[in-house]
């Protein structure tokens, strides 16, 4: 065999070498992480990047806005420190959230890589912390000054040493000072147990850098990703969401580019920020928008800078989605996630066969809070325990071409679902309900994957508050192709009284937060579905008999069974189109 040809594979090894890397990086972080938004729900991204800062591998754990803001995030650090000024043992630390994840309750920490005494990579992760004080993680605040602790670039180690004046100033300003500390020293050890397996690398293919590594990464990915692109019908294609919001709706409008090598997405004509904290950075914009592109064009090229470089986007300044200092942001997500479905979208018009529909998208997250200064009011007499909890839940994905919709499942954040019985074991609340909501999934030919219904309450009958930030409760989740939408999200008390989507309220003493999240939209007519794929929903209580007649058109008789004249009837007197 040529030299050449060894060489090239040697290259493919290392790469996927690198890719295992930063895998067994992000498993460090969920092992040694202290608060359940990483070690349960895997809200993290962890990458390894060149002298540079391009990044040229990702974990496949963690979620797309951490891990494509990261990507823009790691030069930041080497224009403030660089390289000739790092030594090891250092590790430096950012919640900027204009230069990283876009809230404050994201954590970057960047790790340099040193063989032979120099740096030839760097380590990075960006993790979810359940606190950073402030008005703490919800739509509330006015300004970024408002929502909690700001870090700029500074140093978290040098020479190994922990910066103590650092940590002292954290400590001081969140709720849970110990869980926030024991992250960032875990995310600390996650880059350097990346760093080792990295420098084994080196040392096993006997290469002194990782420039000729780096050059083939990003070409091949690059080339890949135009390839793919150039498979595309040239032209524009629109679409348009419309959101909740926090005070008035928000409407998000894109225009879809197709021309040679690139896709442009331009965000002109999108709503004004918002003067509450739902409002969205360019760098996380830039994430969820590359996301969405990559998921219909290019979801097998790996995922690094090379594969970035060919979508572009832009937003006006001074929009919600280019929000500048010092507007806040702490609850960005609400919008970021609806990006992958606003970009989609305009794929749909040219990806043959469609893509899928829009779903639930945006997290819901039970952000509570409790303590006697919490509910102060509530006419509570006994102990109210003071605690924050962080719990991540989600609706229905939206159907797919070929597949129905994934149920309670996070798109296109990623996370798990955190256990009821993690956040029951550290927090005073009960969940009295965790269940598949019937009926909430779009119909279609694809169905559209269903909600959830969830009902917590305080531990002996404790009052708390929770940080609403819930969006899909005004629109829901449009379906495609003749699919229907799915069910809009519901926010109220289990007595019955309806709260807002938004905004920190109080669950009083004895009663209960209820909660129906929204479902996805459904793929094709319903009555495309096959009678027998809606009788095996109907039977596993995914779809009501009623709705399975009013949607599907298909009719049960007494024992359970499909009457198939009078589907065929029904079906009949409406067909699709």
């Amino acid at each position: 065999m040529k030299a050449g040809a060894i060489a090239a594979i040697h290259r493919q090894v290392m790469w996927n070498r690198l890719l295992s890397i930063v895998e067994e990086q992000a498993q460090t972080l969920i092992r040694t992480a202290f608060s359940t938004s990483v070690r349960e729900a895997g809200d993290l991204a962890a990458g390894v990047f060149d002298r540079q800062g391009r990044m040229l591998a990702q974990a496949v754990t963690g979620t797309p806005g951490h891990i494509n803001s990261m990507a823009e995030a790691v030069v930041h650090f080497i224009a403030k420190y660089p390289l000739d000024t790092m030594e090891p043992g250092d590790a430096f630390i950012t919640n900027d959230p204009w230069l990283t994840s876009g809230h404050l309750h994201d954590i970057t920490v960047v790790t340099p890589v040193f063989y032979r005494e120099r740096v030839v990579a760097l380590f990075a992760n960006t993790c979810h912390v359940v606190d950073v004080g402030g008005r703490g993680f919800g739509p509330d605040g006015r300004q970024v000054f408002e929502e909690g602790l700001y870090l700029p670039i500074l140093p978290l180690l040098r020479r190994g040493e922990p910066n103590e004046t650092l940590l002292e100033i954290t400590r001081g300003n969140v709720r849970e000072p110990e869980q926030v500390v024991g992250d960032i020293f875990a995310f600390a050890a996650a880059n350097a147990t990346g760093a080792e397996r990295l420098v084994a690398m080196m040392d096993e293919f006997s290469i002194e850098d990782l420039g000729d590594l780096a050059e083939f990464i990003i070409d091949s990915s690059r080339r890949a990703t135009i390839e793919r692109i150039r498979s595309l019908t040239k032209g524009t294609y629109r679409n348009r969401l419309t959101l909740d919001g926090y005070d008035r709706p928000i409407t998000i409008e894109a225009a879809l580019t197709v021309a040679g090598d690139t896709i442009h997405v331009d965000y002109a004509g999108t709503s004004p920020a918002s003067g509450l904290g739902i409002n969205v950075v360019f760098n996380y914009t830039k994430a969820d928008t590359c996301f969405g592109v990559k998921c219909a064009v290019a979801p097998d090229v790996p995922n690094n800078y090379g594969s970035l470089q060919p979508i572009t986007f832009s937003a006006p300044e001074g929009s919600i989605l280019n929000a500048p200092r010092p507007h806040a942001v702490a609850a960005r997500h609400i919008i970021g996630h609806l990006l992958p479905d606003t970009v989609l979208g305009c794929l749909h018009q040219v990806i043959p066969g469609g893509v899928q529909a829009e779903g639930a998208a945006s997290l819901w997250i039970l952000q509570l809070r409790g303590g006697p200064s919490v509910t102060a009011d509530s006419g509570f007499e006994g102990t109210i325990p003071e605690f924050e909890l962080l719990h991540f839940n989600s609706g229905g994905s939206g159907a797919r071409p070929g597949k129905d919709g994934l149920s309670a499942t996070a798109f296109p954040s990623g996370v798990r679902g955190v256990p009821v019985e993690a956040s029951e074991a550290i927090t005073p609340v009960i969940f009295w309900r965790k269940e598949f909501r019937p009926d909430s999934g779009g119909p279609g030919r694809q169905r559209g994957g269903l909600g959830q219904i969830i009902e917590i309450g305080g531990a002996d009958d404790i009052p708390f508050d929770v940080l609403a930030m819930f969006e899909r409760v005004h629109n829901p989740a449009r379906g495609r192709s003749g699919g229907e939408s799915g069910a809009p999200g519901v926010v109220a008390l289990a007595s019955g009284r309806k709260l807002e989507p938004k905004g920190q309220q109080t669950v009083p003493p004895r009663q209960r937060l209820h909660l129906e999240l929204a479902g996805g939209g459904g793929f094709g007519h319903p009555f495309e579905r096959p009678a027998e794929r809606v009788a095996a929903d109907v039977r596993n209580g995914l779809v009501s008999a009623a709705a399975a007649r009013e949607h599907y058109g298909v009719v049960f008789t007494d024992d359970g069974q499909v009457d198939e004249e009078a589907t065929a009837a029904l079906r009949g007197r409406e067909s699709p189109p």
